[in-house]
């Protein structure tokens, strides 16, 4: 396996970067390398989250939320999947991955419920260009 950057909505060529490998912790296996990045490619990442940031603080929160119960149907569809890399990266058993899995969905399913949390006298952007 081996693991680039994900920078702008696509994985970075990374032909040529200098990689570490990834161990698996249980048996000293290695799995997979992961990609280092060098000063140009942070940057590139940097000036990717500049050029986002603008339309998803201008997104609203229930737009937001939607992209939150997105995310957690995705973990949900996946949750063993991601209890075995937890397994293979970490060295967790995988009961113990399982529930990791499953504390990190409940962080998602709180994020899903942020538009109830943000209700007050005053909610900006509660809709594209709408303040309540």
């Amino acid at each position: 396996m081996r693991v680039n950057h994900w920078i702008d909505g696509r994985i970075t060529d990374q032909s040529d970067a200098r990689r570490s490998p990834v161990y698996n912790p249980a048996t000293g296996e290695v799995t997979g390398s992961v990609a280092l990045a060098t000063s140009e490619v942070v940057d590139q990442a940097v000036a990717a989250a500049q050029r986002a940031f603008p339309e998803w603080a201008a997104t609203s929160p229930l737009r937001r939320a939607r992209v939150m119960f997105r995310f957690k149907q995705l973990i949900e569809d996946n949750h063993d999947r991601l209890a075995e890399c937890i397994t293979r990266e970490h060295g967790k058993l995988f009961t113990d991955a399982r529930g990791e899995v499953t504390r990190g969905l409940e962080v998602v399913e709180y994020a899903c419920g942020i538009p109830g949390v943000l209700k007050g006298e005053y909610t900006e952007q509660i809709a594209g260009g709408i303040d309540a």
